[in-house]
């Protein structure tokens, strides 16, 4: 099966965007595996998909796959690329469309400098939805919310790690860090992954603060592993520092990721998290996918 597609990314969070619109590939958890693969396939963090209005009101469903195969709820870079694909192919001439995505709708909207802000909605601090299971565990006040102590899992260590959970649509664990290059993300980051509390997966932000207005962040994602950048990450790291305390609410956070800089902000309470950053074509092409996957 031959397919086309588009190579994009957004501050190095890179994704192979398909369009559906006209009609649904047919794609399993193999195929979005394949294109996913840097060595035989495409290579990319999530494969977007972009696929028609289903219902009135919205413009676009949104449907992500890890590059491990499995369908995850949100992505929030992939929310900037996906409004700039479907702006630039002609799908829609708005500057602000209504997308649906696996959580709820979203509405990322294209600015005159040329980067795209996504409202990614209000984050979700309790601990069901997000879900979370903290049962037996001694809740460690800080600011105006506070962390959770979690013991890593089968690795011998008698260390916990604090970390504070959110929900951007999809969940995350955020931990504060002195300095995110010498931390041992991707040693941490899988240790949190395997614990049974988190029972759909957590994406892992370790954060260091740079000031009340500037941070730095590396995550390591749900079914990939660490990636330049993460936008939910991003979103749910400012909230985790505004609510701890450490950082301010009356103007934007601006969040430095090994692949580029985003800007976040948050009211606080219900508002809506609103991310800005930048979303690039790479290029296009077309693949053959084999049938024996």
């Amino acid at each position: 099966m031959r397919i086309p597609f588009t190579k994009m990314q957004g501050a190095g969070n890179d994704f192979v965007v398909l369009d559906e619109t006209r009609g649904r590939l047919g794609l399993t958890k193999a195929h979005y595996r394949f294109l996913g693969d840097r060595h035989f396939g495409v290579g990319a963090d999530q494969i977007l998909t972009v696929r028609p209005s289903p219902g009135p009101g919205i413009d676009f469903e949104y449907v992500i796959h890890n590059a491990d195969g499995a369908e995850v709820e949100q992505c929030g870079n992939g929310a900037r690329c996906f409004a700039r694909f479907v702006h630039d192919r002609g799908l829609t001439n708005k500057d602000v469309i209504r997308v649906q995505t696996q959580k709820g709708v979203i509405e990322p909207r294209l600015t005159a400098d040329g980067r795209v802000t996504v409202n990614m909605g209000a984050p979700v601090f309790d601990l069901d939805q997000i879900p979370f299971d903290a049962s037996g565990l001694a809740f460690q006040p800080q600011g105006h919310w506070g962390n959770w102590p979690l013991a890593p899992e089968n690795t011998g260590q008698h260390a916990t790690f604090l970390l504070a959970p959110v929900s951007m649509g999809n969940p995350h664990a955020v931990l504060l860090v002195d300095d995110v290059d010498s931390h041992p993300v991707r040693v941490q980051g899988p240790q949190v992954q395997a614990s049974p509390r988190f029972p759909q997966g957590v994406n892992v932000g370790f954060l260091q603060v740079v000031d009340r207005r500037h941070v730095r962040l590396r995550v390591y994602e749900r079914g990939v592993g660490e990636t330049l950048a993460c936008g939910s990450g991003a979103c749910a790291a400012v909230v985790a520092g505004i609510r701890l305390g450490l950082l301010d609410a009356d103007t934007p956070v601006q969040v430095q990721t090994r692949g580029g800089l985003l800007s976040i902000a948050w009211a606080g309470d219900t508002a809506p998290v609103l991310m800005t950053g930048p979303a690039t074509t790479v290029f296009q092409a077309e693949i053959e996918i084999p049938d024996n996957l």
